[in-house]
């Protein structure tokens, strides 16, 4: 429903633009197309900086990939042997 408004309205507005005349019409249809990009670069730069703000610090990140690997894998999975009594004790 909302689309169809939006068309209807552009048809009346382009109509109306066109009946002014080339000078005030392509005036008036450049303001509107040019504030409509503004308005778009904004709300994207809003987005951003939102986003910005809950998505993770790359330097956390890279910290935690940097970690020694005997902190990741538990104690019980650090060598091989137990690892394979492990995989043995699963089948």
């Amino acid at each position: 429903m909302y689309l169809f408004l939006a068309i209807l309205l552009s048809v009346i507005l382009g109509y109306l633009l066109f009946v002014m005349g080339p000078i005030v019409g392509g005036i008036l249809a450049f303001g509107i197309i040019a504030g409509s990009l503004f308005r778009g670069i904004y709300l994207l730069n809003d987005v951003r900086k939102r986003i910005a703000t809950i998505s993770p610090d790359a330097a956390k990140v890279q910290e935690q990939v940097q970690e020694p690997a005997h902190e990741i894998v538990p104690e019980h999975l650090q060598s091989p042997l137990a690892y394979k009594k492990y995989l043995e004790a699963k089948q």
